[in-house]
């Protein structure tokens, strides 16, 4: 197997599939320009959903195989780690979709992502289109690619951010159709972890309790917090804290935006007991504190 490979950025995806960059937080990716390639892990802290025209090997997620076959589209969100299982050499084909999560920032789409269970935990499953719903599907990556190669104005984001959310439209409306039919994935470990998340940060739990602690998120999940913290480190590379500060971030990124909201206030919101402390973890993590990063978008 290859080595592992972290997409950080749009940039690294498309330079690892021989396409230009256009846009930093944006892309059609064509998968024929790639290198041949074999299995691999890859890992995500971008949102990317493929169709690919080839069979690749199987794909592992989790402790679960993808339903994945030749016309499918796959979801992978920030945070995401797929695994590509086989022995055999192929060529890539098809289209990609990668945006970065700092393009949603102040859109209606950003607000509405969660509703998109298909790019969470929350099913293993690939979404098995028929050729009207590719034409489709195809329609919409065209629309967002000669977006892409306009020159940028003051209209550009809102209209790449409308063909994305048109996209992601009419996939509920595909996964909807295809949840009749087929049978659906128990979850896993790691999708379960991202809905208790969900969950906490849609409460009242960070006033009444302060930040979720990885002992809170195992017994969530009806484990001990030793084999919690072993299995998502082993899954992911990455602690089951930095899966919490992540989101905590991730949050934060959004409340900052609230102008009627002092950074103090969506500290305490968030489970702070001191709002320096997100200031702290913000400027550590983002590079900024939130008061700069709510001025600088």
């Amino acid at each position: 197997m290859d080595a592992a490979i972290n997409f950080k950025t749009v940039k690294d995806y498309n330079d690892f599939n021989k396409n230009p960059t256009l846009h930093p937080l944006v892309s059609i990716v064509d998968l024929s320009k790639a290198d041949p390639r074999s299995a691999r892990k890859m890992m995500f802290d971008i949102f990317c959903v493929i169709l690919k025209s080839v069979k690749c090997g199987d794909l592992r997620y989790g402790n679960n195989n993808y339903d994945y076959q030749e016309g499918t589209l796959v979801f992978y969100a920030p945070g995401q780690v797929v695994e590509v299982v086989g022995n055999d050499v192929y060529q890539p084909a098809g289209f990609a979709l990668v945006f970065h999560p700092d393009f949603l920032l102040n859109t209606s789409l950003g607000k509405r992502m969660q509703e998109f269970g298909f790019f969470s935990y929350k099913t293993n499953e690939a979404l098995h289109l028929s050729e009207k719903e590719k034409k489709l599907i195809l329609d919409c990556f065209a629309k967002i690619q000669s977006e892409l190669e306009q020159a940028v104005d003051k209209h550009s984001k809102k209209l790449i951010a409308s063909n994305i959310e048109l996209f992601l439209n009419y996939c509920e409306r595909f996964y909807d159709r295809q949840f009749i039919t087929r049978e659906h994935i128990n979850h896993g470990i790691l999708e379960r972890f991202e809905e208790v998340l969900n969950h906490y940060f849609t409460s009242e739990k960070p006033i009444s309790l302060g930040l979720p602690s990885v002992a809170y998120c195992a017994d969530e999940l009806h484990l001990s917090p030793n084999y919690f913290g072993d299995l998502i480190k082993k899954e992911t590379g990455k602690t089951a804290q930095d899966h919490i500060q992540n989101k905590i971030i991730e949050v934060a990124k959004q409340r900052v935006f609230d102008a009627d909201r002092s950074i103090s206030q969506i500290a305490y919101d968030l489970g702070f007991k001191y709002p320096q402390h997100l200031t702290r973890l913000f400027k550590q993590r983002v590079g900024v504190t939130p008061n700069e990063y709510r001025h600088l978008n």
